[in-house]
């Protein structure tokens, strides 16, 4: 198979070819034991100061999308990885790979739509880069950012807290951004209104913080909750059980999903945070979520439990159905 000897897009989607070659070329050559490589974030000491460290890249196709486009993505995409690991976000860096024959004025409004979502949460671009490639050398234009955030005292969050019987709580529908994007190219004879949740899911992350309780969180993009929950279950050596019947999902997603053989719950989201709470303050955490226009549809979706790496849906009729490490690319170029 090309998998074995060559790149393919499968490689990219979040799953786990993609694992499987950061860890075999990428983690082999550049690990660091003092850091940890799970997270979308890394702490960093800095002259005293305890900061957050992330990098991100995006080669969204269309460039333009209901809900957003890739200069919004690209802000959202990278604040949101610092969020997540507990950080308030301050500093971004930009590179741009411009292909050559971009329309000026789209080039203009992707990237006033970028300098926009920043300001609206309160970030600065201090640096960044362009190059320019020859035409049919990329998709119009790339971006790639770094992102710095300060860490918050008193906030210890990741895999190794989580413990079995701790409850998963997803901060809004699925799919969203997945299906959007994919409607957006038409390349199924298809239209809709449905719109990307890409968005800052600071207001959310913000409303946790303080609960002690918390274990764990991250924002399900590439690959989707699916992945996450498989990143949950390798590191913790505990399985998943999802209940899907309180798995939030938009009815013109899952219509999507059905008529072209998609699963809702693999596809990529940029507005949404799951999390991982002690089972005592999940209906807090879900009580404040539920509070905020960005966590209105917040639902408890399931537990840890023991018995084995494994991710268990608990389908509406009763049944189970295991739910496996993605592998094939359902919707490449999404984020």
């Amino acid at each position: 198979m090309t998998e074995d000897t060559h790149i393919s897009l499968a490689h990219g989607n979040g799953g786990r070819f993609m694992r499987e070659l950061i860890e075999s070329v990428f983690q082999r050559h550049l690990g660091n034991p003092a850091l940890d490589v799970q997270a979308d974030a890394v702490h960093l000491a800095l002259n005293g100061a305890d900061c957050l460290f992330t990098t991100d890249g995006f080669t969204v196709q269309p460039l333009e999308f209901p809900g957003g486009d890739i200069g919004s993505l690209a802000v959202h995409g990278t604040t949101n990885d610092l969020a997540v690991a507990g950080a308030e976000p301050k500093y971004l860096s930009l590179n741009a790979f411009i292909e050559e024959g971009l329309e000026l004025a789209l080039l203009d409004r992707l990237i006033a739509s970028l300098a926009a979502a920043a300001r609206a949460i309160g970030v600065q671009v201090v640096a960044g880069d362009t190059k320019v490639l020859r035409r049919g050398e990329g998709g119009g234009l790339y971006l790639a950012t770094t992102g710095i955030g300060l860490a918050l005292p008193g906030l210890p969050l990741g895999l190794d807290r989580i413990r079995a019987g701790d409850t998963v709580l997803v901060s809004g529908p699925v799919g969203d951004h997945g299906i959007a994007v994919m409607l957006a190219r038409e390349q199924f004879g298809l239209r809709g209104e449905l719109c990307s949740d890409a968005a800052s899911v600071l207001p959310l992350t913000r409303a946790a913080r303080d609960l002690d309780g918390l274990r764990f969180m991250r924002d399900p993009t590439r690959g989707g909750l699916a992945s996450v929950c498989h990143e949950i279950s390798r590191a913790t050596g505990l399985g998943v059980r999802l209940r899907e019947t309180d798995l939030p999902v938009r009815d013109p997603v899952r219509s999507v999903c059905e008529m072209l053989g998609y699963d809702p719950l693999y596809l990529a989201c940029e507005g949404v945070v799951v999390a991982v709470v002690a089972p005592a303050q999940a209906e807090a955490l879900l009580a404040r979520w539920q509070a905020l226009p960005e966590g209105r549809e917040a639902c408890l979706i399931g537990t840890l439990e023991t018995g084995g790496e494994r991710v268990l849906l608990e389908t509406g009729i009763g049944g189970e159905r295991l739910l496996e490490e993605l592998e094939d690319d359902p919707l490449p170029r999404i984020c």
